[in-house]
């Protein structure tokens, strides 16, 4: 008769594994992009050298290097800053935040199949109403913590560790990430175009001013989310 012992336990022990492939993983995506000559690769100059050469699968190439740069940990700043740069405010706006999507979408699959299993085996009693909690109420508490600008990436990695559902994760992240980024790409695509047209001039515009403001409201945005939830 097998042992009814042995079953718990070799959950325990792939859960274990899992997590240990986890760890690993994000130690060395940091390492491959911080220590590493790949890192001379990654920086806006080379990428954007890059994209400039690809013609019309400029976007596409920019948006799964958006992708894997965030599963990566790459900046985000660094990634969006480019696509405003290249492809202007608008359209900038858009591959960014297709790109974002994606690579929020596969960190928090990275992260809910390499580590919910350990994760629950560490949830005590005390913790689980707060794991529980997420579940139900998955769509606000991601677009909250988008909304007040949490860590991006580990955002990403750590969602996938919870009970959230991936449909309450992927919707709260979607509208969540909307402002700040087209606040983001507005403001840098906006200075690119006067730089590229070379009429400094436009620099004393409404656009530019409007830009402006917006990416300082932008940081007043955390602010005002909490102030409004009381916290």
């Amino acid at each position: 008769m097998e042992d009814a012992t042995k079953q718990p336990t070799d959950t325990r022990s792939k859960a274990l594994v899992k997590a240990g492939i986890l760890i690993a993983f994000i130690v060395l995506a940091i390492s491959l992009i911080r220590f590493t000559p790949i890192k001379d690769y990654l920086t806006a100059e080379a990428l954007g050298n890059f994209l400039e050469t690809a013609g019309r699968w400029a976007p596409v190439l920019f948006m799964l290097i958006y992708a894997v740069g965030i599963c990566l940990f790459l900046p985000g700043t660094l990634l969006t800053g480019l696509g405003a740069a290249i492809f202007g405010a608008y359209w900038g706006f858009l591959y960014v935040w297709i790109g974002a999507m994606f690579g929020a979408s596969a960190a928090f699959f990275i992260g809910r199949t390499l580590g919910r299993e350990f994760a629950a085996s560490l949830i005590g009693n005390k913790l689980k109403k707060y794991d529980d909690a997420i579940e139900r109420n998955g769509f606000a508490t991601v677009l909250y913590l988008r909304l007040v600008y949490f860590p991006f990436t580990p955002m990403n990695f750590g969602m996938g560790l919870t009970k959230v559902r991936f449909k309450d994760y992927f919707s709260g992240t979607g509208l969540g990430i909307i402002v700040g980024t087209f606040i983001f790409t507005f403001f840098i695509g906006t200075l690119k175009e006067v730089w590229a047209s070379g009429n400094w001039g436009e620099l004393i515009s409404f656009k530019v001013f409007f830009s402006i403001g917006l990416f300082i409201f932008s940081f007043f945005i955390p602010k005002i989310i909490k102030k409004v939830k009381g916290e």
